[in-house]
């Protein structure tokens, strides 16, 4: 290696400072981190049950006499929306009593533990 300043460890990006970089990795791992959060599995599956559920719940209250008999005079939509709506609640709640956890916080190169 050579004295001079364009072979140093760290390579020059011109126009970026060293802030400029971190300071856009910070941002860029916020983004994902609410990302993350926005497309939880329970979020997608309790929305969907509790839209469904809704549906399937108007349904069987609208339900008339045949469409009973049919099914052996069980109100069968009636009961299968109302457990659809029971099973998104719950997806719902559980997102919220037990949100995903935070990443764990960079290490810094001068922070790792010595063995």
């Amino acid at each position: 290696m050579t004295d001079h300043p364009e072979h140093s460890d760290r390579p020059r990006h011109p126009g970026f400072s060293e802030e400029d970089v971190q300071r856009e990795v910070t941002e860029l791992q916020e983004k994902s981190e609410t990302a993350a959060r926005l497309f939880d599995i329970r979020r997608i599956i309790g929305g969907l049950f509790v839209v469904y559920g809704v549906i399937v719940t108007i349904v069987g209250i609208t339900d008339d006499d045949a469409a009973i008999d049919k099914a052996e005079g069980v109100n069968i939509n009636l009961w299968t929306g109302l457990a659809m709506l029971l099973l998104g609640l719950f997806f719902l709640a559980w997102l919220k009593l037990r949100p995903t956890a935070p990443p764990p916080p960079p290490v810094a190169p001068g922070d790792e533990p010595s063995e």
